[in-house]
């Protein structure tokens, strides 16, 4: 969730509960060796032994095209003692698919076990190597040859986002597809694509026969759906109201304000708002009291009477 879901969002997302594993946005490979302060800078969980502060383990993401720059990376990477290594085939973005990398590759399987294999073998045996793909590019017709591929490379699990390149974040989303490619590997899978409710949840499983699921604009959305779904029943859910939610985005926002430049901190935490909103009528009337505000100090104020009167 590249320009979203960065490790500020990912330390206030996982303090909710409910997360078993994050995967980092990618790291871009080309043709060189990157030095270890790139990625901490995108990960930097590496720095307190590849968790969150909440304790949930991070998978770096690595996206590129070529199989020996990509094991020399991995390489490096796993110096740092990383929770694993995830390699993206799904990213359908123009700019990144125009480069040779994400989902552009699911038309070349042979690549894909290349660049998987030459990961593996790069990589210590303790440290998990998955992979994230797309149904394909235009269709799904290549879907499982691409997922045989990474799985006879020797990858340990991997994610299956239920749609094609073409079709972005548009619906519909195939579940049915994912279950004939976990029908077709031995490695695990899990499954990914429109799990918005604790129904789309339920409802993924049985269609999909995956146990696991990974959950990413849903997430951001309804930081407490993934609790909702790990628990037992419906009555033992426990949605994230408002103001369980209120001192995270505070956290959130003293977060952006060390680290991100003056003009755009309000972008941020108003991005972070925008979502929320479609769950919380309260994070409608925040993002409608600070839509055009831009000045941090505003801000300030307005989430100190937040909490406040939380």
């Amino acid at each position: 969730m590249e320009g979203l879901l960065d490790h500020t969002l990912r330390d206030v997302l996982t303090r909710v509960g409910g997360v078993d594993r994050c995967v980092s946005e990618f790291i871009r490979v080309t043709d060189q060796l990157l030095p270890p302060r790139v990625f901490t800078r995108v990960v930097p969980e590496l720095l307190n032994g590849s968790r969150t502060p909440a304790g949930v383990p991070v998978r770096p993401q690595l996206l590129g095209s070529d199989p020996a720059c990509l094991a020399e990376n991995a390489a490096r990477l796993a110096e740092l003692q990383p929770a694993g290594i995830d390699l993206n085939f799904g990213c359908p973005a123009k700019t990144v698919n125009r480069h040779r990398g994400g989902a552009v590759l699911l038309d070349e399987p042979e690549l894909i076990h290349r660049i998987v294999a030459a990961v593996r073998r790069a990589v210590p045996a303790g440290i998990p190597v998955s992979a994230k793909i797309r149904l394909g590019v235009q269709d799904g017709t290549r879907a499982i040859e691409c997922a045989q591929a990474i799985d006879t490379a020797g990858a340990d699990d991997m994610v299956v986002h239920a749609r094609t390149k073409a079709q972005g974040y548009r619906p519909p989303v195939d579940w049915e597809r994912v279950a004939d490619i976990r029908a077709a590997v031995a490695l695990p899978v899990v499954a990914n694509g429109d799990i918005w409710t604790m129904q789309d949840a339920q409802r993924c499983r049985e269609v999909t026969g995956c146990g696991d699921l990974m959950i990413g604009r849903g997430m951001v959305r309804d930081p407490g759906l993934a609790r909702c779904i790990q628990a037992q029943s419906a009555q033992e859910a426990r949605p994230a109201n408002w103001m369980e939610l209120l001192p995270l985005i505070g956290e959130f926002w003293r977060q952006v304000s060390g680290r991100v430049e003056h003009r755009h901190r309000a972008g941020r935490l108003k991005q972070w708002l925008s979502s929320l909103r479609s769950r919380h009528p309260e994070a409608q009337a925040a993002f409608d009291e600070l839509r055009l505000v831009h000045d941090p100090v505003r801000i300030e104020a307005w989430l100190s009477r937040a909490l406040l009167l939380s």
